[in-house]
């Protein structure tokens, strides 16, 4: 800023020839009526000499009127630091009578101001608000009496500031000064409290103590506060300085020691970094690691212990150096006892067991054969996690499990670079180097359940882990040296596969598990779940027996699921029942039976009923089959019919492909499609709705198309739909019923759910020989081909 851009106003030499005490009004009167400037972060003691900021337009009018006329106002600490023009209600009662001594106004329109603070006041009432504050003040005299216990209590809080001023550097040489020339106990406290490290409160709390004893008693505490932390930091700061001088002091003495060591010829090879050379030899590095592992131990040679960068470069040669390139397991090629160890195990997943047993036996013949990719894809609870500790066990290779359940940054598959603070592999290496063996089975779980966001995708990372012709070179960004994965037996695990990345299904070979059906369920209980409960709960077999018929009731009336786990968790509330009566006050004999006739005292009553639990007595109504990501579920959708104008009214959360297959539905009824009589119905002025229950939950899909027809010509004819049938297909405009998906869930939830009859397309013919014997045995099957033929097995006689 230029001088001459500035005005400088000296007020107290305004009035040529006089002294500043001749152009001062009085300040003895107790009473008076003086403007009011607040403040927001100073609070400004008598005999006080400071530089004010003012900006606000009310507060440089206030200046203004306060240099022109008799240059007293009064300054008060506003309570809230954050209004310009603060109201009064938003300051302090006590404030100090003040002296404006000199001006300075700048080109932005704000003013600097030199205050010399004169007396202590007390607001009585603000007498005007606009445009600036104004009150009625007491002025406030210091209270003071000659005994000695004052003049001691000022000595004391004299010394405490000078030891402070001793250990501080921010007390100018003024103060000091000023400090050392008073002896007055009131202008001790008030020379100090402004320059001491205290809060505004404290500050104001002392500003508005007339009684002087009380101020110094108020004051001693806080000074003896300050020179305990001044104190204490001081301890600090020399303790680590002290430190530093020492870890110096020591590495020039342990280099001197080298040089010592070197020129006697007594450094022999057991120094770390030879030890450490000795293990990149033994580690068996391919070239290209090796190469690097050298470079980077001469570079940490050259960096001294206590640089942060010699622990970065040891970190990573520790990971170079524990790898696996060339330790492995030998394989078991044993058909026979894989085959044992695979079906103790697990039940049923015969072409899951029948893939794991050609994949050892094409080992066996070529062992340079890069490690296939299984993707075990089914609902919940049917064994697919368990299934590679089982896989794992049978090539008697080593196992670990990666669960990429919620994984959404990238660097957990391919690792940080090492120039970020804390850097680690991804998730593969870190399991490579934990089990030690370049061809373990490793289980990727819940490939499905990947997200991505801004910091990458995980999924597209994965890429280059489960490709068999990329795996053999895969570069973790921390490694920085390509490792081979081509021996790694990988397993990933699915729920479903639309969520999965399009390449990385590319690279899958996909194994589907079904639904367990109840017999399965019954053999898995019979001979893993209740066994294993039993040890897991303490007991043993002569303790509890839980008969065949009990489990196959659990099944039934209990549980209503695709895989065990419910399952599993009933017959473990069983065994703690039991355990309860055996150890507790009830007592019990031993062995414990526990029968169908006593399920429900444990469990309580059955949870789901044998028989359909939507039973379609109506018309209007149709049982459906669908098929989610845990397993296949009956679908009951409702139709009806109201006066309108010709509209279609869906409701039950469904998806863009369920509506459109209503819209189809709706189309081929209205177009004479049906062979059933729909005479008499004036479309044009009818609505229709269309309902399917559990509104809450999402669907979508077209395999719906067949139901809905059926429920909308169930409702035109009056026909009720035959009792325990289900049906599913997707239909087209002209009544063609066209195949579908998810074919065994499916057909595996209408047994669950009581049905007798099932309606599939034509074109599922071939999965139909998929389906469990068990289940075809207990189902009739129609295939169809066209609407008509889905209304003739489906409508019976009117309702």
């Amino acid at each position: 800023m230029l001088l001459d851009e500035t005005k400088m106003i000296d007020v107290v030499g305004a009035v040529e020839g006089s002294e500043p005490s001749e152009v001062s009004p009085s300040v003895s009167d107790t009473s008076r009526t003086l403007p009011i400037l607040g403040l927001s972060d100073i609070v400004i003691f008598p005999g006080m000499n400071v530089p004010l900021l003012v900006e606000s337009g009310q507060s440089i009018r206030l200046v203004d009127d306060v240099v022109a006329g008799d240059r007293l106002l009064g300054l008060v600490l506003q309570k809230d630091p954050a209004p310009q023009n603060p109201t009064p209600d938003q300051l302090w009662t006590f404030g100090c009578l003040a002296r404006v001594s000199k001006m300075l106004k700048f080109p932005d329109n704000t003013v600097r101001i030199l205050v010399d603070g004169m007396r202590r006041f007390e607001i009585k009432r603000y007498s005007q608000t606009t445009p600036y504050l104004m009150a009625e003040i007491e002025l406030l005299a210091d209270v003071a009496d000659d005994s000695i216990e004052l003049e001691a209590m000022g000595r004391n809080a004299k010394k405490a500031f000078e030891q402070i001023c001793e250990m501080s550097q921010t007390v100018s040489d003024e103060v000091k000064v000023g400090l050392l020339n008073t002896e007055v106990p009131g202008k001790i406290a008030d020379l100090i409290a402004p320059h001491a490290n205290l809060s505004l409160e404290d500050r104001q709390k002392l500003l508005e103590l007339a009684d002087i004893k009380e101020r110094l008693t108020r004051l001693l505490p806080l000074l003896g506060r300050e020179v305990q932390l001044q104190a204490l930091g001081s301890k600090i700061q020399k303790d680590v300085a002290d430190s530093m001088s020492k870890s110096q002091r020591e590495f020039y003495l342990r280099e001197q020691l080298k040089a010592i060591q070197r020129e006697l010829g007594e450094d022999g090879g057991a120094s770390d970094m030879e030890a450490l050379s000795k293990q990149i030899e033994a580690a068996g590095l391919p070239e290209d690691a090796r190469k690097v592992a050298k470079k980077e131990l001469e570079r940490l040679r050259q960096i001294p212990p206590m640089v942060a960068e010699h622990t970065i470069a040891r970190n990573y040669l520790d990971w170079l150096v524990e790898m696996p390139w060339s330790r492995s397991t030998e394989d078991r090629f044993d058909l026979q006892l894989a085959s044992r160890i695979l079906d103790s195990h697990h039940c049923g997943l015969d072409k899951v067991k029948e893939r794991l047993v050609e994949f050892l036996a094409v080992l066996k013949l070529n062992q340079k054969m890069k490690g296939p990719v299984l993707c075990l894809v089914g609902p919940p609870g049917v064994g697919k996690t368990s299934l590679g500790k089982s896989v794992a066990e049978a090539l008697g290779r080593k196992f670990g499990r990666v669960a990429l359940g919620g994984v959404r940054d990238e660097a957990e598959i391919r690792g940080h670079r090492r120039t970020y603070v804390g850097a680690l592999p991804g998730r593969i290496i870190q399991l490579m180097r934990r089990l030690q063996s370049n061809n373990p089975v490793i289980l990727l779980d819940e490939l499905d359940k990947v997200g991505s966001d801004v910091k990458g995708d995980p999924a597209a990372a994965l890429l280059e882990v489960l490709d068999p012709e990329q795996n053999k070179s895969f570069s973790d960004h921390y490694l920085d040296v390509p490792f081979d994965l081509s021996r790694v037996f990988f397993i990933v695990t699915a729920n479903w596969l639309d969520p999965v990345y399009p390449a990385l299904r590319d690279r899958l070979e996909v194994l589907e598990i079904p639904s367990y059906t109840p017999r399965e369920k019954s053999r898995i209980a019979t001979r893993y779940l209740v066994p294993r409960q039993i040890l897991e709960h303490g007991l043993s077999k002569p303790d509890i027996r839980v008969s065949s018929r009990t489990v196959d009731l659990l099944i039934r009336d209990y549980t209503r699921e695709a895989g065990v786990r419910q399952l599993d968790r009933e017959i473990g509330a069983i065994v703690r029942k039991v355990a309860r009566r055996l150890v507790g006050q009830e007592g019990g004999t031993r062995p414990a039976v526990v029968g169908p006739s006593d399920v429900e005292a444990m469990l309580g009553v059955a949870r789901f009923q044998h028989e359909p639990e939507h039973p379609l007595t109506q018309s209007g109504m149709a049982m459906g089959l669908a098929w989610t990501p845990v397993g296949g579920e009956l679908l009951v959708i409702e139709a009806a019919r109201m006066a309108g104008t010709g509209k279609l009214l869906l409701t039950g959360s469904l998806g863009d492909v369920m509506k459109e297959s209503a819209q189809i539905a709706l189309s081929h009824v209205r177009g004479g499609g049906l062979e059933v009589s729909v005479s008499g119905i004036e479309f044009e002025k009818t609505d229709f709705h269309l309902h399917v229950p559990s509104g809450a939950v999402p669907k979508d899909g077209p395999s719906a198309g067949v139901t809905l027809v059926t429920a909308l010509a169930s409702l035109l004819s009056g026909k009720a739909t035959r009792p325990g049938l289900a049906m599913t297909g997707e239909i087209s405009l002209r009544g063609r019923v066209l195949p579908v998906g998810g074919i065994k869930e499916k057909v595996l939830a209408a047994l669950r759910g009581g049905m007798k009859v099932v309606l599939l397309p034509g074109g599922n013919r071939k999965d139909w020989s998929e389906v469990p014997a068990e289940v075809r045995s207990k189902l009739k099957v129609h295939f169809v081909s066209t609407v008509a033929e889905v209304l003739r097995l489906a409508l019976i006689k009117e309702v």
